[in-house]
């Protein structure tokens, strides 16, 4: 079952999320999010975020072949 937390300030609602995962791998990333002044928390929202960015396309990928290009040898209005 997951329980919204929301924010206030126009930030995203949170919602909570259990996992299951290798102790020592528990560990190691504690460490590390300790390491940048960082939650566990925000250090595995981050790391989410960046596999799910990865499906989107990039500006290029996503515009690529939308435009036609300008008429030649006319002025400029």
């Amino acid at each position: 079952m997951t329980v919204p937390m929301t924010r206030s300030h126009n930030r995203a609602v949170k919602t909570k999320l259990t996992i299951t995962v290798d102790q020592q791998v528990l560990q190691q990333a504690k460490r590390h999010a300790r390491s940048q002044g960082v939650s566990l928390s925000s250090l595995v929202e981050d790391a989410l975020r960046g596999l799910a960015d990865r499906d989107l396309p990039s500006f290029a990928e996503k515009w690529r072949g939308k435009f036609m290009p300008a008429p030649s040898g006319g002025s400029r209005r």
